[in-house]
């Protein structure tokens, strides 16, 4: 299995995924998932050493930022629940948030993709993503599993699906990566 995952090399993500962005964002420390009050649209709120921001998952635009977040709330370690307050459209909730300090994202869609982390070399783990299985990935690379992300610059922080099911992010401690699903997914 190592050496099957060593050989895979990383391959853009199957359709109904598109990629959206690569933004940098430097000292990462995780992400979370909210759904914008108005439109329903994912959104990934994004907690670094900087600040925190959200961006819209379909476009990668930043939709707003909070350089100065309140030092009693501006990691997630800094609740019990491993939360952050939100801003722009999601102000006045709380956003679970992944990463350096813990928590996790989900790894499976409610129609069948699935999402693994692996490191047959670590430090530097590797995204896969699959459709219908899990660990050990049956078939060839590039048929029901795809290795789409590689962390080998950086640290990695987290990986995981939206609550929809239409966004898949990936972090490191140096940048966030979006995938979404095409139009027809979001019907």
């Amino acid at each position: 299995m190592r050496q099957r995952l060593l050989a895979a090399p990383v391959v853009p993500a199957p359709e109904p995924w598109q990629r959206v962005t690569c933004t940098p964002v430097g000292g990462l420390l995780g992400i979370g998932f909210a759904t914008h009050p108005d439109s329903g649209e994912d959104l990934v709120m994004v907690v670094s050493s900087s600040g925190h921001g959200l961006f819209d998952a379909a476009t990668g635009a930043r939709v707003a930022r909070d350089r100065d977040p309140d030092p009693a709330e501006e990691t997630p370690d800094a609740s019990a629940d491993l939360t952050c307050p939100g801003l722009g459209p999601v102000a006045g909730t709380r956003v679970h948030i992944a990463g350096l300090f813990g928590g996790g994202l989900h790894a499976t869609t409610e129609d069948g993709w699935g999402l693994d982390v692996v490191a047959p070399a670590w430090p530097c783990d590797r995204v896969l993503l699959s459709r219908g299985s899990g660990l050990p990935h049956p078939g060839p690379h590039g048929e029901r599993w795809w290795h789409i992300f590689h962390a080998d610059y950086s640290e990695f922080r987290a990986a995981g699906f939206s609550p929809s099911g239409r966004t898949l992010a990936v972090a490191t401690s140096s940048d966030l990566s979006l995938w979404t699903r095409g139009a027809e997914a979001r019907q």
